[in-house]
């Protein structure tokens, strides 16, 4: 779940790659996290790296909560958002190894009322449409039944709003990230095996592999010491805000909460082809090459740039494939308000590193760091990841700021005294989101999502039919445009929405509404 927006930033730098791998020792990972720390505000980090089979380092830097102070450490607990989603492919592979489950089974064989928005989409969905993001739906659809927290949907009401999405590519042929749908299979999981999918992966995965702190979801930690709490970055101050998602339905796709010596545990049976330290084989060398093989096609250069000379980029099952200097990559980030993660294995060096971080966007150390210990392994010297971002960050966040004021500076200069407030008042309904009530109060007219309690924020006209609302949620910048169809009298009959902020997560997906107006 992305999670927040994961940026791809091509670099064509004609450096010669090193000769081979460099030693990853504490000294150098301290460097690269110290002088994010120094240089970008931010929380916590914690950093672990495997190198030759071997965890090498683990270890926490910075503080689990600005209040608190606690320190980081490397058995705090970060949730790791859609790092989550490799441990639902995990659990549907150890389900095939059961022979409860075939990879290409119809999904409505398992879930009789799933239904897409085509009939031929819904007879033809197997599982692993549901887990390769090639659905036809646009990128983050439906993602607003869970993004903010606080929505009262059910694993039911996501099933069945897919058939009211409107697809945005044929199916099968494009990628587009989505979250849902791994929700979807994480209750194949439960309707196949009779366990809830928390209990599952706490149970088959996490249990064999004696993670013994991490916790499936966070109803489900056994303690909240040593938790990382989740902050925002708001000019120059790092705050505090609530980071988990009261619903449950989301674990599947993003509700994992793990410590960076858990994970090393993940990925050294990974890297150990599926066994587990005793050399028991935990998910069979066909499942997990199944895993791994590229499913959908994201990126292909016959002739890549150097110094990384990267020809393809693909979604396997859970994981991101990358070829970097001849090596393949195996990874993939995760993001909740708050929590940004990645984590990264090279197979054929027989390493891997995991990177949590507890604030946004915190120097974007999760990439950063992540690149620099990633660039020593594969014997590339061509960047300072950790002024990159940096910059990138600065850029961006200049721009969006540029963009965001000039909106609210429009609103104060508009005129209002044509405009009939009750005109716009009313009970608007998407068929997959659900109610929306436009409402005076004090004069100003407000927004209200009745199933998602945090989306409630006053309408600014803007100009034209069109309003900008300010949430009163604010952890994250996600106020947005509502702009209104009036009949030939003037009286609103429709809403449709979208992000005012370019730098506006993409779970906020306000423009796949269709709100119309519900007949009173």
């Amino acid at each position: 779940m992305k999670h927040l927006k994961i940026f791809v930033i091509a670099i064509a730098v004609c450096i010669a790659p090193l000769a081979q791998s460099q030693t990853i020792t504490e000294a150098f990972v301290d460097s690269i996290v110290n002088k994010s720390m120094d240089l970008i505000p931010q929380a916590g980090v914690a950093v672990a790296v495997i190198q030759d089979g071997k965890v090498v380092l683990s270890k926490g830097y910075g503080v689990a909560s600005v209040k608190t102070k606690a320190k980081v450490d490397g058995n705090t607990l970060f949730s790791i958002a859609s790092n989550s989603k490799a441990f639902t492919t995990m659990a549907l592979g150890l389900l095939v190894d059961q022979g409860k489950l075939n990879w290409t089974d119809k999904v409505i064989d398992y879930i009789p009322e799933f239904k897409m928005y085509d009939p031929y989409v819904t007879e033809n969905f197997n599982i692993q449409d549901l887990l390769t993001h090639r659905s036809g739906l646009g990128l983050g659809a439906g993602d607003l039944m869970f993004i903010p927290s606080g929505g009262d949907y059910t694993i039911d009401d996501i099933i069945k709003s897919f058939q009211y999405q409107t697809p945005t590519s044929a199916f099968r042929t494009k990628y587009d990230y989505d979250n849902l749908l791994y929700m979807v299979a994480g209750e194949v999981i439960h309707r196949i095996s009779g366990e809830s999918w928390a209990d599952f992966v706490q149970n088959h995965i996490m249990m064999p592999l004696h993670m013994d702190r991490s916790a499936s979801i966070y109803y489900n930690l056994k303690s909240k010491e040593n938790v990382a709490e989740a902050h925002k970055v708001e000019k120059g101050k790092v705050i505090q805000i609530e980071a988990y998602d009261e619903n449950r339905a989301i674990g599947a796709a993003g509700g994992i909460y793990a410590s960076v010596n858990d994970l090393s545990k993940w990925m050294l049976m990974h890297l150990n082809d599926g066994k587990l330290d005793d050399g028991t084989q935990f998910i069979s060398p066909k499942s997990h090459n199944e895993m791994w093989k590229a499913h959908t096609n994201m990126y292909f250069n016959a002739k890549p740039a150097k110094p990384y000379r990267t020809h393809y980029n693909a979604y396997s099952l859970g994981w991101k494939l990358q070829d970097k200097n001849g090596y393949t990559t195996v990874s993939h980030t995760g993001g909740m308000p708050g929590m940004l993660s990645q984590v990264v294995m090279i197979p054929e060096l027989n390493a891997g590193i995991v990177v949590l971080t507890n604030a946004a966007p915190g120097g974007y150390s999760f990439i950063s760091v992540t690149r620099e210990i990633e660039d020593a392994l594969i014997g590339v010297n061509g960047r300072d990841w950790v002024m990159t971002m940096k910059n990138y960050i600065e850029h961006s966040d200049g721009h969006a700021d540029s963009v965001v004021n000039a909106v609210w500076e429009t609103v104060k200069k508009a005129k209002t005294k044509h405009l009939i407030k009750e005109d716009f008042v009313g009970t608007y309904n998407d068929n997959w989101f659900g109610n929306v009530e436009i409402t005076l109060k004090d004069g100003d007219l407000w927004f209200k999502a009745t199933r998602s309690p945090k989306l409630t924020g006053k309408m600014e006209y803007y100009r034209a039919n069109t309003f900008a609302i300010k949430w009163t949620y604010r952890d994250m910048d996600c106020d947005a445009f509502a702009i209104f169809s009036l009949d030939e009298n003037g009286k609103a009959q429709s809403i449709q929405m979208k992000g005012i902020s370019p730098n506006i997560d993409f779970s906020f997906d306000f423009q796949d509404l269709d709100l119309k107006r519900v007949l009173e």
